[in-house]
């Protein structure tokens, strides 16, 4: 077969049509024409109008996963923002709550030291105001330690007492601190009188009965005592000052079996304050100075008097 019959020409398939240079010259001319017409006519408004319209549900639904994670972010911070707040105002709250317990405190404490000074100015003899520090751990005692001993002044057996009353008895003196035994210990016991009929007794601790109450003992069953009575120091032991409360009756318990009625007393003074003062034993106290009575006066006899008068109308 000769080599000139074989078809040199491209099959239709690779057929290119114009050239490259051809189409770059008519595809340009028909830009500047479109561009023209654009600027001109305004061709191309319509147009995009309605392709953005087509493409608005396209946008929503591409921008959807970031819009949903924005505001899962927003509402994750805005609980965080609001644990945050409510931590900071329960904060504030208790703070607030504490300073107002305190506040409380500081009155209620700064009145009752305001009755303790002004008992402390009624009371005759010497005084001294000492602070609770702690309640023994002796399950089977009741008694407080105060804040002054020896170094301050304080001796054993003196009294101790608060705004309501009598608080104990000074036991143990150390050099910096002293133990007092309450009204309330089995081993206390105090002489007291009734203030309404002037009846003395003698008042034992009883820690058991009332919650911690004060047993008369040794009353007979036709003594004239009824509930709330008041009891008082007698003053006859020579420690307790006279006059000072000691607690109310609570129970009169008369029995036909027995000669002496039981009765239990409730104490005024229950420790509750941290401020006391404590008075030394009558014993100790200062002997007052005694009471110069001035001289009466004479009468001169009216005969000296004239003659007193004669001698001073005769002197030159």
């Amino acid at each position: 077969m000769a080599l000139d019959s074989i078809d040199r020409s491209p099959p239709p398939f690779f057929r290119q049509g114009l050239s490259a240079l051809s189409k770059l010259v008519l595809f340009g001319f028909l830009s500047l024409l479109l561009m023209s017409a654009d600027h001109r006519l305004g061709l191309s408004q319509p147009v995009r109008s309605v392709i953005s319209v087509a493409l608005a549900p396209v946008q929503w639904m591409a921008l959807l996963p970031t819009r949903g994670s924005d505001a899962l972010q927003a509402y994750f911070k805005g609980v965080d923002e609001a644990r945050d707040a409510a931590h900071q105002y329960q904060t504030r709250t208790i703070a607030q709550a504490q300073r107002l317990q305190q506040a409380e405190q500081l009155l209620q404490e700064n009145q009752h030291l305001r009755e303790l000074l002004q008992l402390r100015n009624d009371h005759s003899g010497p005084a001294k105001a000492v602070q609770v520090l702690y309640e023994t751990a002796d399950p089977y005692s009741h008694n407080i330690v105060i804040d002054k001993g020896v170094l301050s002044g304080i001796v054993a057996g003196s009294a101790v007492i608060d705004v309501a009353g009598v608080v104990g008895q000074v036991t143990r003196v150390y050099p910096l601190s002293s133990e007092v035994t309450l009204l309330t210990d089995r081993d206390q016991s105090i002489p007291v009188l009734n203030a309404r009929t002037g009846q003395r007794f003698i008042a034992f601790g009883d820690p058991l009965t009332l919650g911690g109450s004060l047993e008369l003992r040794f009353v007979p069953a036709s003594a004239d005592l009824q509930p709330d009575d008041l009891l008082t120091t007698s003053g006859v032991d020579g420690i307790y000052p006279a006059g000072l409360h000691v607690g109310r009756v609570q129970q009169v318990d008369r029995r036909i079996d027995t000669a002496f009625a039981k009765v239990h007393a409730r104490p005024m003074a229950r420790h509750r304050g941290r401020h006391m003062l404590v008075l030394q034993p009558m014993s100790d106290w200062p002997e007052r100075p005694p009471k110069i009575e001035p001289a009466p006066r004479t009468r001169k006899p009216a005969s000296a008097a004239k003659a007193a008068a004669s001698t001073a109308g005769g002197t030159p």
